[in-house]
């Protein structure tokens, strides 16, 4: 795997799944920009800087303590990349919760500028 890009995804994607939020954000560039798959505006909601950004992956595992990301798969190309996986979790109310999903990502000088997600939607 020549790609440090591609190598920066599969190592951020390992972060997520052991929870460490200090590794995560050491991927991501200060002025970070994450848009959640869901919210009210046509992108979801907006989370910009690196504060806003950790509080709210923060938040995901207060929700879901026990939330996974599997399945991953990566590919770049350029200043982009993509990662596909599904995500597994168990609400407050002992739900099981299982989304397939993807994050766009830009990449600025080796780091994570940008992070998309996009969800399937249940019904």
């Amino acid at each position: 795997m020549d790609d440090p890009n591609l190598r920066m995804l599969c190592a951020y994607a390992d972060a997520w799944n052991d929870h460490d939020i200090d590794r995560i954000m050491s991927f991501m560039t200060p002025d970070c920009i994450f848009q959640a798959g869901g919210g009210t505006e046509s992108y979801g909601s907006r989370h910009q800087g690196s504060s806003s950004v950790r509080e709210r992956f923060l938040e995901v595992w207060a929700f879901f303590p026990d939330a996974r990301w599997s399945d991953a798969r990566h590919f770049t190309n350029g200043d982009r990349g993509i990662s596909e996986w599904l995500f597994t979790g168990t609400g407050p109310d002992g739900t099981m919760v299982e989304i397939h999903g993807c994050d766009v990502f830009t990449f600025r000088d080796g780091m994570i500028a940008i992070k998309d997600t996009f969800l399937k939607a249940r019904t």
